[in-house]
C-alpha cells in the first residue's frame, strides 16, 4: 500500500511540474518612440516586448518612420531604420539609453 501510494505522490509531483507554463522570454519593461513629424509627433510603446523577436513598430510607415527611442526594458534593443529588421542601418540600445529625435526607425529586436 505504502510503495502505491509513493508512487501516486511522485507521478502527481511530476504531472504538476509538467503542466505549470513556463513564462515567455520578454524583456521587462516598456520600450518607447514616437510617430508622426518630429519634433512634435505621437508617443507610442512596447510594454514587455518579446525577446529575440523582430517587430515591426506599430505607426511607423515609409513615409514617416518611428523616431526619438527610449530602451526602459532590462535588455539591449537594436533599432533598424528598415522593416523587418533588414538593411544596414541599425543602432544597439543598452537599457536606459535614450536617442534623440534625429534617429528613426521602423523596427526592433530585443536580446
Amino acid at each position: 500500500m505504502r510503495l502505491r501510494n509513493t508512487v501516486l505522490a511522485v507521478a502527481s509531483a511530476v504531472a504538476l511540474v509538467c503542466a505549470v507554463p513556463t513564462s515567455a522570454n520578454a524583456a521587462v519593461g516598456d520600450f518607447l518612440y514616437k510617430v508622426g513629424v518630429p519634433p512634435v509627433g505621437v508617443p507610442a510603446g512596447l510594454a514587455d516586448p518579446e525577446s529575440g523577436k523582430c517587430i515591426n513598430l506599430f505607426g511607423a510607415t515609409e513615409l514617416d518612420p518611428a523616431f526619438a527611442p527610449e530602451n526602459f526594458t532590462s535588455s539591449t534593443a537594436t533599432v533598424f531604420l528598415d522593416f523587418d529588421c533588414n538593411g544596414d542601418t541599425f543602432y544597439v540600445m543598452n537599457p536606459g539609453k535614450r536617442l534623440g529625435d534625429r534617429l528613426k526607425l521602423r523596427s526592433v529586436v530585443f536580446s
